[in-house]
């Protein structure tokens, strides 16, 4: 669905490349309405379902997939179908939950994306870290989904801008020229106190094959 529209997350991104000179990459809808379930955790009844399933995604390291709703209309239910679908497949990396954004409960977790006026259905797609790697409104396939699932990098730098912070990428391996002088150029820009609050170093190597298609 190329038309469709993402949500937009307000990032302040600059990424600075660093040492690269080679010599030779659950379940368901909350239960809010009947017959939906909601992911196991131990909360109060008053607790946001929506933040506990975040807190344990984060813990176990896992994906964590959150669908938003609102009606129980036909687009949410086909959608909620696609998204348990997919949900079950992916099962023992991933976590899901259901989120009923009119649910006075779950206000912290809506207010922390800022959706209340998101179109929804809407899926929130969140790496193990607790970055946002994907939004999917309206409509979608399991395709779709399945390309919330970035490299660990791609993650790391993802969470860093989305807090705000400048990511100094540091591209280097033991094959890479300059790597030692470059990572110091980098940690001595962090240790500025003039930038160390809103820095983050990152480094890659080039020839890891999991971190490809982020290169």
């Amino acid at each position: 669905m190329k038309s469709r529209k993402e949500p937009t997350f307000a990032v302040l991104t600059t990424i600075a490349l660093c040492g690269l000179l080679p010599a030779t990459q659950r379940q368901g809808m909350a239960q809010t309405s009947p017959g939906y379930s909601v992911a196991s955790r131990t909360v109060t009844p008053s607790a946001s379902k929506g933040l506990a399933a975040i807190d344990e995604a984060v813990r176990d390291g896992k994906y964590l997939f959150i669908f938003f709703w609102k009606a129980n209309d036909e687009q949410s239910r086909n959608m909620y179908g696609v998204f348990q679908s997919a949900m079950k497949k992916w099962s023992e990396s991933t976590n899901s939950i259901g989120v009923q954004i009119t649910d006075s409960n779950e206000k912290p977790v809506v207010d922390k994306f800022g959706i209340s006026r998101a179109p929804v259905p809407l899926v929130l797609a969140l790496a193990p870290n607790g970055a946002i790697t994907k939004g999917f409104p309206l409509k979608f396939t399991e395709q779709q989904l399945q390309e919330a699932f970035v490299s660990p990098c791609t993650a790391r730098c993802m969470k860093a801008l989305q807090d705000r912070k400048l990511v100094l990428l540091c591209v280097q391996s033991q094959q890479t020229q300059f790597s030692q002088a470059a990572l110091q150029g980098a940690r001595s820009f962090k240790a500025d106190e003039r930038f160390a609050q809103a820095t983050e170093v990152v480094t890659i190597d080039p020839g890891d094959g999991s971190e490809a298609s982020f290169l």
